[in-house]
C-alpha cells in the first residue's frame, strides 16, 4: 500500500515545460494537454521514442506504468522491495492517479463531435444543459400548476418533508411572504428562529387567501414540525384535508409518526378525532371497514400507552373512541384489567374501567345519569363483581388510593351506604388510639372515619381523623383538622 506523502516532498526534477491549457484550440487539445500534466514523461514520449529517454525519465515512466498494480499489492514479493519502490515514487513525484490519454466526448444533437468544440463552446453547452435541467426540475415538482383542475396532488407533494428554505423553493416563488412585524419600541420582541419566522411569513398569506392547496397542506406539516402545539395550524390543516378530500389512511400514517415524536401534545388527538369523525360516516355501513378502523386505532393507542401508560391525552381519546365507535365490549374491559395488573396504581386505567362498566348504554343509563350519581339500571351482579375486583387489588396494595377511590365510586353508583364495607375496612385498622393500634392503610382509616360519622359516632370518627393528623398522615394535618371541624355541624 502506498505511504502517505510527507509534507514538503517535491520531485527532484522539475518538468522542462508546462503546457498552457488556456491556449488549447479544441476540447481534444485541452484533454491531451491535461493528460500530459498528469502523466510523467508523457510529453517527451509524444514527441520522441522510448529509446530516446534518459535513465531518470525512463525510471519515472516505468514506475508510473506499474503504480496501480503496486498500490493493489500485486507487484512485489518482499516488503523491502515494495518499500524501496514507494520511496522512489515519492522522490520522483510520480502521481498515484492520472488521467487516460483517450477520452470519448461523444457527439452533440446535430452529430458534431464534442471533442472538436472550442473550450468556450463546451462551457456554453454545459451552461445550457444546466438551465434545461433546472427548468425540467421545476416543472416536474409543480405538475398541479399546469393541470390543477384534473390532477389530484400526489402523496409526495402532500407529505414530502421541507428540506430547503421556502424562499429557495420554486413552489413558493409566486408568493410574497408576510413577515412578522413587532410594534415599534416593544419592550420584549420575540426572537423567533429563522426557519420558524420564514414559515410563519408564508403561512400568513396562504391563510389570509384561504388557500386550499397541496403546498399549503405541506406547509402546515412544516409548521407543525417546528411547533407541534400551534393549534391554528392544526385547524387549517384539517380544513385543507377536508376540502381536498385527501386520503384518511395517508393522513393517519403521517399523524402516527408525529404522535410518537410528541407524546404529550394535545392537538394531535383533537386532529385525530376530527379525522375519525369525518371518515366514520363513509364506512359506517361496511362492517369490515369499521372493524379495521377499530383495530388500527386500538393498536396505535396500545403503542402510545406502551411509551407512557398514564398519558392523559391518550386515555381521553380512548374514551372518546369508545363512545364514537361503540366499543363497549369485553376487549376494552380486559385491556383495563391488563394495565391494572401491570401497575395497580395506574389511576388512568382504573378511571377507564369505571367508564367502561358504568357508562355502557346496554347495562346503564349512560349519559342520562351523572358519573357519581346512583344508577338503578346497573345490576347488582355488576356491582358485586366490581366491588370484589376492587377488594382484590386493595389487598395487593392497601396504601394504593386508586383502588380505594374505585371502591367508593362503585358504592356510590350502586346507591349503597359506605358502611356496608365496615367489616372489610376493619381488616386494615385495629385499636385506634390505643397502644396496640395497627394501621395498614391510611385510606382505610379515612373510610372508617366516614363510616363512624355516618353512624353518628362522632367520638370514634374524631379519633380516626386525629390519628391521621398526628401520626399516620401528618403532612395533610390541616385537611384532617378541617374534617374534624366539619363533624361539629
Amino acid at each position: 500500500m502506498p505511504p502517505k506523502p510527507k509534507a514538503g516532498v517535491k520531485a527532484t526534477k522539475e518538468p522542462e515545460s508546462t503546457p498552457d491549457i488556456a491556449s488549447a484550440a479544441t476540447v481534444a487539445d485541452r484533454s491531451l494537454q491535461t493528460y500530459f500534466l498528469t502523466n510523467p514523461v508523457s510529453q517527451k514520449l509524444h514527441d520522441l521514442s522510448l529509446a530516446d529517454l534518459d535513465a531518470t525519465d525512463f525510471s519515472t515512466w516505468a514506475n508510473a506504468k506499474v503504480i496501480r498494480d503496486a498500490a493493489n499489492g500485486k507487484l512485489f514479493s518482499s516488503v523491502r522491495l515494495e518499500r524501496d519502490y514507494w520511496k522512489t515514487v515519492q522522490k520522483d513525484g510520480v502521481p498515484y492517479r492520472n488521467l487516460s490519454k483517450e477520452y470519448d466526448w461523444g457527439t452533440d444533437e446535430e452529430g458534431r463531435a464534442i471533442s472538436e468544440y472550442s473550450p468556450a463552446e463546451l462551457a456554453e453547452r454545459f451552461k445550457q444543459q444546466q438551465e434545461t435541467l433546472r427548468q425540467n426540475l421545476r416543472v416536474s415538482r409543480l405538475p398541479s400548476r399546469y393541470n390543477k383542475s384534473t390532477m389530484a396532488p400526489t402523496k409526495e407533494e402532500l407529505y414530502a418533508p421541507q428540506t430547503i428554505d421556502l424562499s429557495d423553493d420554486p413552489v413558493w416563488e409566486d408568493v410574497p411572504p408576510i413577515p412578522t412585524e413587532e410594534p415599534e419600541g416593544s419592550l420584549a420582541s420575540i426572537a423567533y428562529p429563522p426557519k420558524y419566522a420564514e414559515a410563519s411569513a408564508y403561512l400568513r398569506i396562504v391563510m389570509a387567501n384561504n388557500e386550499m392547496s397541496a403546498r399549503a397542506f405541506r406547509l402546515t406539516a412544516h409548521m407543525i414540525n417546528l411547533n407541534p402545539a400551534h393549534y391554528t395550524v392544526w385547524l387549517y390543516r384539517f380544513q385543507i384535508f377536508k376540502t381536498l378530500q385527501l386520503s384518511f389512511d395517508d393522513e393517519v400514517e403521517w399523524l402516527n409518526k408525529v404522535s410518537l415524536e410528541h407524546l404529550k401534545n394535545y392537538q394531535i388527538w383533537h386532529h385525530r378525532q376530527l379525522l375519525v369523525d369525518l371518515h366514520y360516516p363513509a364506512i359506517s355501513t361496511d362492517r369490515l371497514a369499521v372493524a379495521a378502523l377499530m383495530r388500527s386505532e386500538t393498536l396505535f393507542i396500545a403503542q402510545m400507552l406502551e411509551a407512557d401508560t398514564k398519558n392523559y391525552h391518550v386515555w381521553s381519546y380512548r374514551q372518546w373512541l369508545v363512545r364514537r365507535l361503540a366499543l363497549w365490549d369485553i376487549g376494552e374491559l380486559l385491556a383495563t384489567q391488563n394495565y391494572i395488573e401491570e401497575d395497580v396504581r395506574n389511576n388512568s386505567a382504573w378511571s377507564h374501567r369505571f367508564f367502561i362498566v358504568f357508562s355502557d348504554p346496554a347495562v346503564s343509563s349512560g349519559d342520562a345519569v351523572h358519573a357519581t350519581e346512583p344508577d338503578a339500571k346497573v345490576s347488582p351482579e355488576i356491582v358485586d363483581r366490581e366491588l370484589k375486583y376492587a377488594r382484590e387489588k386493595i389487598d395487593l396494595a392497601p396504601q394504593n388510593p386508586s383502588a380505594w377511590n374505585y371502591l367508593r365510586g362503585v358504592l356510590a353508583k350502586a346507591g349503597r351506604d359506605i358502611g356496608s364495607e365496615k367489616e372489610y375496612v376493619g381488616k386494615f385498622v385495629q385499636a385506634v388510639g390505643e397502644d396496640e393500634e395497627k394501621v395498614l392503610s391510611t385510606h382505610a382509616l379515612d373510610v372508617l372515619a366516614e363510616i363512624y360519622a355516618a353512624e353518628g359516632d362522632k367520638a370514634k370518627a374524631t379519633a380516626c381523623l386525629q390519628r391521621l393528623s398526628d401520626k399516620w398522615d401528618p403532612i395533610r394535618a390541616g385537611y384532617w383538622q378541617l374534617r374534624q371541624q366539619q363533624l361539629a355541624f
